[in-house]
């Protein structure tokens, strides 16, 4: 076996962590005069984990703390991000949050956050509201009032690489986390950002739902419906069935299911959670709806010894095969309908890897 297999994946700390940790130290300098150089906090899982302070400023009225994002082995775009949180006192009672450079900004409906406000979740809220009060307990400071401000300064560039300008967060990143803790290869984390994708699009009035496996499927998705507003079209990865149930609980009214071969292969027999590890191509299958288009014998044999959907694709594709195709169409839809609960209208339009329509079918 591979050791690299063999040995367990680390996990991370989210952004809220982070911040959580920051405003801990940042308050304790401020409280103190002195820099910090750790904070100690408790995560929303119960467990209590020592962060490193990589800087820590004070001025006459205010303190800074900076924490690095660590996302243990989680592929995560704000990984080795700086957060910083800035403390200062004021004159009311109780904590007052808000983001600053690099922490986004609510623009739509939808979202756990009001619009207007910055992007820090509910549970990161908590987490930085809870920090300081045990701060305040801990030095007999109750009732003092605090003002924090999160920033990121890689905030804006980062975002880019995140859902965030398509949900109407804008001018940086969320500041999220439910665990505290960062799951490696976290399904959560992505089904989080689909259901909120999802429940964006329905608050926005969108009633037409274009679901894609990725960046490529997304942008046929778009040239296959130029009309729809950015909000309809939503990235749903491998979640092919928790996509439609989130749909249908959202009382969307129509799906357009956009992705290849190797993905909807799997959704053609009833599997929705495609992903390569879960559910491998079966290519009996494949030769069933082969022989189902009335190819030849020896064709279909070819079918059953090839080594990717794709490849089966391009046979029929060569072939002018057509019947193939609207056949797995029409599987996808009915499979991905039932899913539903048969409360959706459910299209399925499956493309090639150069982007060429290859079958389409609705029900």
């Amino acid at each position: 076996m591979d050791k690299k297999e063999d040995k367990p994946l680390r996990h991370g700390y989210t952004t809220g962590s982070c911040a959580t940790a920051a405003t801990k130290a940042a308050l304790t300098a401020l409280i103190l005069r002195e820099q910090q150089t750790e904070a100690e906090i408790v995560l929303p899982i119960g467990e209590r984990v020592t962060f490193t302070i990589v800087s820590c400023e004070l001025t006459r009225d205010s303190a800074k703390a900076e924490v690095i994002k660590d996302g243990g082995d989680d592929p995560d775009a704000t990984h080795g991000a700086s957060i910083f949180s800035e403390v200062k006192w004021h004159d009311g009672e109780g904590v007052i949050l808000d983001g600053g450079i690099g922490v986004g900004r609510v623009t739509k409906p939808g979202l756990p956050v009001p619009v207007g406000e910055a992007a820090i979740n509910p549970v990161p809220r908590r987490m930085i509201h809870e920090a300081v009060e045990e701060v305040l307990r801990s030095f007999e400071l109750e009732g003092r009032g605090v003002s924090v401000v999160i920033s990121v300064p890689e905030g804006e560039r980062i975002a880019l690489k995140t859902l965030n300008g398509r949900l109407g967060i804008l001018g940086g990143i969320s500041i999220l986390g439910t665990r505290g803790t960062v799951v490696p290869f976290s399904t959560a984390a992505y089904k989080a950002s689909v259901a909120q994708a999802i429940n964006v699009a329905a608050v926005s009035g969108c009633d037409h739902l274009v679901l894609s496996t990725g960046g490529r499927t997304e942008k046929f998705g778009m040239e296959l419906y130029p009309d729809l507003p950015e909000e309809a079209f939503i990235e749903m990865g491998d979640f092919i069935g928790f996509s439609l149930k989130m749909a249908r609980n959202k009382h969307i009214r129509k799906v357009t299911l956009v992705g290849m071969m190797g993905k909807f292969s799997k959704v053609a027999q009833g599997v929705m959670m495609v992903h390569s590890k879960s559910a491998p191509v079966d290519f009996g299958f494949l030769a069933e709806i082969a022989e189902y288009a009335g190819v030849s014998e020896g064709l279909v044999e070819e079918v059953r010894g090839a080594n990717t959907a794709s490849q089966v694709g391009d046979m029929m594709q060569e072939r002018g095969i057509d019947a193939f195709f609207e056949r797995m169409s029409e599987l996808c839809c009915y499979h991905s309908k039932k899913e539903a609960g048969g409360l959706l209208i459910v299209e399925t339009a499956i493309i090639s890897m150069k982007a060429q329509l290859l079958g389409r079918a609705e029900q």
